[in-house]
């Protein structure tokens, strides 16, 4: 049996190691002016784990990783599969209690760190006890990298299976502190295999990957599924708008994944039309609603190109469903359909399918799913109540099965006993020619329960009051949708993927509407 159950075995790296057998040669990974060919990469990670086990780890050890996007931080991660550990990517914006608790709570026995997060990591260190604690650069750089023949007479992987586990990846908190997904080998492989088949990836693309690879997007749905068919992989350490477009312009960039937040920000960078970039071929949008004037716009500026609407959440490793280039055309508002592996319903209370048209909590079913939440049984009970994952989204069907996803749960205001979804209000804001950015939140209000309310960025130059955005409002929605009030901002708060934080928002105006 265990004879049979090798030969059966599938684990990311086993993946990996076939891909790299046919392109020993070819370049893989570029991050500043370091290049990997996919044999250096292989030798480099499994030289790690290696490394890793003479420093007294063991086989399902956490290893926490605190840093922004290098080629170091690939490096660990890969590292982290090919010796069976739990790679668990923290936000290198968390400090404090907030990185200590996922250290604690994940029980890591390895914190690997950028240099210039070290004073974060200080503040906390007589807090917890590790096996490492280093730097990803020293630890890497002291690495002697094995030649190919040790490589494949390393066995220090040899017992990894398919459902073990190979990352948390901590949901970013709402209410409560965060929960850590728990997510296998095969939960992974379903989702690269449900990414190549509905995202059109091929062998010949050229990513540039910009954002945060502690995000399960940048992560699983583009990095690895590229390195899994052979690409060349572009990384760079944060989206900034010259940056992007340089590499466009100088490396021949085809493909690029952004949310809608730095899409806005590169289509209002002055500097845009100051760059080649007409080798892009496919953008891909998500981690938040895309606007819908704000996609029109992308579409105008960049024509030809093949546009991809990838919705999903960590939970789901995280893609389950695509809106495909074809589809843009009649339904621009749509989150598409369930790609290859995912099941997808909306739902009732009692979970029963509601009509098309009509509003319900989205829920899936697929082998994509984590397997729970860490050390948290009953919010994972909750979570896959029924036997369907409850992804505490809003939406509906249209009568051809294209999903609509109208809001977070949590974001639906009630207004005077009335439901508003904020991404209706801010579709419209984002139709009048002043606006850059809105959020739209509520705020408690004695009269309304709830008042809705808009937290709004001009255009650099432009010009527009409380009043024009409310009678223009009014020209395009129904009386009780209108913001009662508006605030005005420089900028809006996001975390390093993109996402605006409307916790923060709520946190930072919870005040009386008298005194707003």
């Amino acid at each position: 049996m265990r004879d049979i159950d090798r030969a059966r075995r599938q684990t990311i790296a086993d993946m990996f190691s076939k891909t790299v057998r046919k392109n020993k040669d070819k370049i893989a990974l570029i991050f500043n002016d370091q290049r990997y060919t996919y044999q250096a990469l292989e030798h480099l990670a499994v030289s790690v784990a290696g490394k890793l086990y003479d420093a007294g780890l063991q086989r399902g050890d956490r290893i926490a990783v605190y840093g922004k996007n290098s080629d170091h931080y690939v490096i660990i991660w890969l590292a982290s599969i090919y010796g069976g550990f739990v790679h668990v990517p923290i936000n290198f914006a968390l400090t404090g209690e907030s990185l200590l608790y996922i250290i604690r709570q994940s029980g890591a026995k390895a914190c690997f760190y950028d240099q210039d997060l070290i004073d974060h990591i200080r503040a906390i260190e007589p807090l917890y006890g590790l096996s490492i604690i280093e730097t990803l650069n020293n630890f890497i750089d002291s690495v002697n990298t094995l030649d190919t023949e040790t490589v494949w007479k390393t066995a220090f992987f040899d017992e990894i299976k398919e459902h073990d586990l190979v990352q948390l990846l901590y949901t970013s908190g709402t209410t409560a502190h965060p929960k850590g997904a728990m997510m296998t080998h095969g939960a992974f492989i379903a989702e690269y295999l449900s990414v190549l088949y509905d995202l059109d990836f091929t062998r010949d693309d050229r990513m540039l990957h910009a954002l945060p690879l502690y995000h399960s997007a940048q992560m699983h749905v583009f990095l690895m599924p590229q390195l899994l068919i052979g690409t060349t992989n572009y990384l760079i350490a944060s989206p900034k708008a010259e940056m992007i477009f340089k590499y466009i312009q100088e490396h021949e960039i085809t493909s690029m994944f952004a949310p809608p937040t730095v899409w806005i920000n590169l289509l209002r960078h002055p500097s845009i039309n100051d760059f080649d970039l007409t080798s892009l071929k496919k953008i891909y949008y998500g981690a938040s609603i895309m606007p819908v004037p704000v996609l029109l716009e992308l579409r105008q500026r960049f024509p030809g190109v093949r546009f991809y609407n990838a919705y999903g959440q960590s939970e789901m490793a995280p893609l389950a469903t695509v809106l495909r280039p074809e589809d843009h055309e009649t339904r621009p508002a749509s989150a598409g359909r369930p790609v290859l592996q995912v099941e997808t319903r909306v739902v009732d209370a009692d979970m029963r399918d509601v009509p098309p048209g009509i509003l319900g909590e989205i829920v899936h079913r697929s082998p994509q799913l984590m397997i729970g939440y860490w050390d948290k049984p009953e919010e994972t009970q909750e979570a896959f109540k029924g036997g369907w994952f409850h992804s505490g989204d809003l939406g509906y069907f249209d009568e051809e099965g294209y999903l609509y996803v109208v809001d977070r749960i949590k974001d639906v205001i009630n207004t005077g006993g009335v439901l508003v979804a904020s991404r209706e209000v801010e579709e419209v804001l984002y139709k009048h020619p002043s606006v850059s950015e809105v959020a739209v939140i509520a705020l408690p209000d004695e009269t309304w329960i709830e008042a809705v309310t808009a937290i709004v960025v001009l255009k650099k130059g432009m010009h527009a009051d409380e009043e024009a955005l409310k009678h223009f409002c009014r020209d395009h929605l129904a009386s009780y949708k209108v913001p009662k009030h508006f605030i005005f901002v420089e900028d809006l708060p996001r975390n390093a993927s993109g996402k605006i934080l409307k916790r923060e928002l709520r946190d930072k105006y919870k005040i009386s509407r008298d005194t707003i």
